[in-house]
């Protein structure tokens, strides 16, 4: 039985859930039988001293001494704009990192992480957890097979049944960098294409806060890849029938739908038709459970050694410049363009 620690940065709502995925670890990446301790730290002690209670991991009360304590590897969970840091200090210790989305809050911060990383030798893993969801596996598999043909249309949609706190909304960096920066990576990661055209549309019927914060509820995105691939990219924080994630690629010999199933938030209009009869996923916690438990377990095995990184710093920064466009689309009314093979 080997053992390996990790430590965590943050137990806000992600962290607590990743503190509980890899207490579940132990015993069960066979046949080596890896045992996985967990140290974690948090700025509010109390609440932190409480999860790692729960979870039966150890409490630090701060970063310095959580990776001075000999970790094998650093899990942050903590707000966007402690992530540079924190990323630099997992690569100074010589530990591979896992951080959540994104790296930084914008491009233009997130590439001299990017340098420093490769300048260091570091080992980073970015959070998108849709790379280990299995309906957008199986979409990317049959693709590649050739079993849809060609892609002609790709329209993805997220969206949340409640918005989250204004509070949050306004640090957020807006709709596409939070939320429509998961479909971003998963349409670059399913074609193998870049996208090199957005132009966004948004609008906001719900709260006035969160135009207020400088936000929009709802937004749509038009994206051109560069072979001419079309697609769109749809997202709301208000989507009362449940938490909505689909993507549908259709291709000249077939297509597909990522995420219809018996707890999809859609309902037919077609008489006599109970498909979906499920309660609708309420959160992407719900959603996603089974692909953040498997993107957990796969850094366990990239701090072991045992597998490539299954989302690199430069993928995740990638997403993010088609964020950033949309955003700025957004903003100004205009097309924004991002070069075909943008280097980073």
């Amino acid at each position: 039985m080997k053992d390996i620690t990790l430590g965590l940065v943050g137990v806000g709502r992600i962290g607590v859930m990743h503190a509980r995925n890899i207490a579940s670890l132990n015993g069960v990446l066979h046949p080596q039988g890896i045992n996985v301790r967990l140290r974690l730290t948090d700025v509010a002690a109390d609440h932190a001293r409480t999860v790692a209670k729960g979870v039966g991991a150890e409490f630090l009360p701060t970063v310095g001494e959580l990776i001075g304590s000999g970790i094998d590897g650093l899990v942050i969970a903590t707000g966007t704009g402690t992530h540079p840091d924190l990323i630099r200090a997992g690569v100074d210790a010589g530990i591979p990192v896992f951080c959540e989305k994104p790296v930084a809050m914008n491009v233009a911060d997130s590439l001299p992480v990017l340098d420093y990383i490769r300048a260091n030798g570091g080992t980073v893993q970015i959070g998108h957890q849709r790379r280990f969801d299995a309906g957008y596996l199986e979409a990317k598999r049959a693709f590649e097979a050739g079993e849809l043909g060609w892609i002609h249309s790709l329209r993805a949609v997220t969206c949340d049944m409640t918005p989250p706190p204004v509070e949050f909304l306004a640090t957020s960096g807006g709709l596409f960098r939070d939320c429509s920066v998961h479909d971003f990576d998963i349409l670059r990661w399913l074609t193998g294409r870049e996208i090199v055209e957005v132009y966004a549309k948004g609008s906001n019927n719900g709260d006035p806060a969160i135009g207020a914060a400088g936000d929009v509820d709802t937004a749509l995105a038009f994206v051109t890849f560069d072979d001419g691939t079309l697609g769109s990219v749809g997202a709301s924080r208000y989507n009362g029938a449940g938490h909505d994630v689909r993507l549908e690629i259709q291709g000249s010999a077939g297509s597909l739908m990522v995420g219809l199933d018996e707890k999809s938030a859609v309902t037919s209009a077609e008489a006599g038709v109970a498909f979906p009869s499920g309660e609708s996923h309420k959160t992407f916690a719900e959603r996603f459970g089974q692909a953040y438990r498997s993107e957990m377990a796969a850094f366990v095995e990239l701090v072991l050694g045992r597998r490539q990184n299954p989302c690199t710093p430069e993928d995740a920064v990638a997403a993010s410049r088609v964020a950033d466009a949309a955003q700025e689309s957004l903003e100004t009314g205009l097309p924004v363009r991002l070069a075909a093979a943008a280097t980073l």
